[in-house]
């Protein structure tokens, strides 16, 4: 006879196996050497222009870094100002932009690199004639080398 206990137990045990199993299968692995080609980066239109994934996982000291390239239209903003906890960098390739740093909307070009900061307000928009092109490096904090130090 199976009591409601015994159902209680296989169903917290099942839902701890799939738990572990979905963790194993979202883990990805520690990135290594890697160069990412221009000719061989796949190009995803969006609504503001067009993004280059090259890569969102884990690496040796830090938890995910974050890079892609994106290509955003004339006169228009990347999305709306936010915050969030990762740090990024921002270089700028090709174009006339502007970003919200530290609460000024500041004129960025072709060269100039953008530091957003932790739970900083940041955004970015093309203030120019023609699509600039910037590339972005954003990271998150490895919490276990963190909580170490």
């Amino acid at each position: 006879m199976i009591t409601k206990r015994d159902v209680l137990v296989g169903l917290l045990g099942a839902a701890s196996a799939l738990g572990v199993a979905g963790a194993a299968v979202e883990a990805k692995p520690i990135l290594g050497p890697t160069v990412f080609k221009w000719d061989e980066m796949k190009v995803t239109k969006t609504p503001t222009g067009e993004v280059r994934s090259l890569v969102k996982q884990p690496t040796a000291t830090v938890d995910e870094l974050e890079m892609h390239v994106t290509t955003l239209n004339p006169g228009l903003l990347s999305h709306p100002p936010h915050r969030h906890v990762n740090e990024e960098l921002i270089i700028i390739d090709k174009g006339e932009c502007e970003t919200l740093s530290d609460g000024k909307w500041i004129k960025v070009g072709p060269g100039d690199v953008v530091f957003n900061a932790s739970n900083s307000l940041h955004g970015f928009r093309n203030i120019g004639k023609t699509p600039a092109t910037y590339h972005v490096i954003n990271w998150s904090p490895n919490k276990e080398l963190a909580a170490k130090k």
